[in-house]
């Protein structure tokens, strides 16, 4: 695993998701994709079981620094994350259909777990809690298998070594 790019990919995508990812916002309910779940599907599928321990609980910090609350986002990204590392050895995840089908199943219980922890807590839960549970999963799903091709791309980039004469 490259880290130092990981690292990069994570700030990029937790500065995106704050700032551009509002422009392509489908509605006026604000349903907009979650870069960090997709990355979190990505690195699951791509990276060592013992690596996407990692990632996973890395992406869940960097969702939990966006969110109002720290602590579910980074449980919920650990735990999700980890059990489909886990699958990915059984089932491969390599057609787009079965990506998006992962992403939209990890979103899914990802947002269940959180919002079952904030109802735990006792904090107020979001009035546009059906969009995070369910459309924020599915817009994320059908745009994340078209940035894994450039992910990938990212992650196995090579270092060229200088020519021995």
């Amino acid at each position: 695993m490259r880290w130092f790019r990981f690292a990069v990919i994570i700030v990029v995508a937790t500065v995106l998701q704050t700032s551009l990812v509002d422009v392509i916002a489908a509605t006026s309910a604000d349903i907009k994709p979650d870069l960090l779940l997709i990355l979190l599907v990505f690195f699951a599928i791509h990276s060592d079981p013992t690596e996407v321990v990692i990632t996973a609980f890395a992406t869940g910090f960097a969702a939990d620094i966006i969110g109002s609350t720290m602590g579910p986002q980074i449980i919920s990204f650990g735990v999700f994350g980890t059990l489909l590392a886990d699958l990915h050895r059984v089932i491969a995840l390599r057609k787009k259909f079965y990506q998006a089908l992962g992403i939209f199943v990890t979103g899914f219980l990802t947002s269940a777990l959180v919002f079952l922890l904030a109802f735990l807590a006792a904090e107020p839960i979001a009035a546009n809690a059906y969009t995070k549970l369910f459309w924020t999963p599915l817009y994320s799903a059908i745009l994340g298998p078209f940035l894994f091709l450039p992910l990938n791309w990212l992650m196995s980039i090579k270092k060229q070594r200088g020519r021995r004469y």
